[in-house]
């Protein structure tokens, strides 16, 4: 009998292992196998961390070639690299030579804060927090190179973002400028934002914010009564205008909307006034309203600059979305046609139905439209 016993769990064992033929045993616990994803996920993992000595000698050959470059056009003379270029000195005369001109367009600084809230780590998945990176760094990018720029601050730093950013991204967001990474949470980084508006590299007013009121005393009390707003989609409120001396948070989660009004939620926990961007007033769209982070960046970057929310919508807005102007809302192309029309002294006349020729009668109503074009 023991021994029956014996060949029946012995049976059973290798039943078990030929439905787990990867498992592995450590003790007591058993470790589920990898799926083809995850295995495929740990090779590039591995691939990118045995290519980073690679990757660094490559930057550090960059950095030195764009040394020299900047070295030759300080001295007036041409790279190292072969040229058909004519020689420095010519028939005993000396050539001048023209040193390169930066391509670093120049920008005004504007006393207007937007904060990134990235303390959502606990909520994305490792995917997710991939493309938080992104929109952080394309966040960073569109106000680096805008002509109007706002205060840029990255709060709730830390978590897995921060390790992508410190390992994977090799740190260079140590060397981007005009951009604050905080460890303290949103609330935190509005209370130093009025800080850093009101200092003296804050900035001046210009674009939409000077178009508000040049008067000083309006200016003066601007600086005093600047807000805080907390951007979501799910608030029942609306945001008509960019207000100077205020700071405006976008909530930093990437969760494909599995998370609903977590954003709004935060906000009201921490007594903040919410607002979400004026789309449906401006636009009709074929989806949600939901953008991502870098797209609500940039379309308050464009407000900035151009003072109308319809043309920074059109400007921004990915065409997924499938979004058009409402009716009722002039689309800047057309008010450019119309322009055009009234500088040629175009007029068009509504007609009773008919469309008058006042040479040849029998071309009467040929078209049917009711519209004739006059030109004065």
């Amino acid at each position: 009998m023991r021994a029956a016993a014996n060949s029946s769990s012995l049976k059973s064992m290798q039943l078990a292992q030929m439905d787990h033929p990867l498992s592995t045993e450590s003790g007591d616990d058993k470790a589920l196998p990898l799926s083809k994803n995850k295995l495929k996920k740990l090779k590039r993992d591995q691939e990118w961390e045995a290519n980073r000595a690679k990757r660094k000698e490559k930057r550090r050959e960059k950095q030195i070639e764009k040394k020299q470059r900047k070295r030759a056009a300080r001295q007036g003379t041409a790279p190292t690299a072969p040229t058909n270029q004519t020689p420095a000195r010519e028939n005993g005369q000396e050539q001048i030579t023209e040193p390169k001109k930066s391509t670093r367009q120049e920008y005004t600084q504007l006393p207007i804060t937007l904060v990134l809230d990235c303390g959502f780590d606990d909520l994305m998945m490792d995917k997710e927090l991939k493309s938080l990176g992104s929109q952080v760094t394309r966040c960073y990018s569109d106000n680096h190179k805008a002509p109007l720029q706002a205060h840029l601050a990255v709060s709730s730093f830390g978590g897995h973002l921060k390790e992508r950013f410190d390992g994977l991204l090799a740190g260079h967001y140590r060397s981007w400028k005009n951009v604050r990474f905080l460890e303290g949470d949103f609330v935190q980084a509005a209370t130093q934002a009025k800080e850093w508006m009101k200092g003296e590299r804050g900035g001046k007013l210009a674009g939409a914010l000077a178009k508000e009121d040049d008067s000083p005393q309006t200016s003066h009390e601007q600086d005093e009564t600047g807000e805080v707003v907390y951007l979501t989609s799910d608030s029942p409120d609306t945001l008509t205008e960019l207000r100077p001396y205020s700071t405006y948070i976008i909530g930093g989660l990437v969760d494909r909307n599995r998370h609903k009004g977590v954003c709004y939620k935060r906000a009201m926990d921490r007594g903040m006034r919410t607002a979400k961007l004026p789309i449906g007033d401006y636009m009709q769209m074929a989806s949600r309203f939901v953008l991502a982070t870098n797209h609500v960046a940039e379309i308050m970057l464009r407000w900035l600059e151009l003072g109308d929310w319809g043309k920074a919508f059109l400007q921004v807005m990915p065409k997924r979305k499938g979004g058009v102007l409402k009716p009722n809302i002039r689309d800047p192309d057309d008010e450019a046609d119309s322009e055009v029309l009234e500088e040629e002294n175009v007029e068009v006349e509504v007609l009773d139905g008919k469309v008058e020729d006042e040479d040849a009668e029998a071309s009467k109503g040929e078209d049917g439209s009711g519209y004739r074009m006059v030109k004065g």
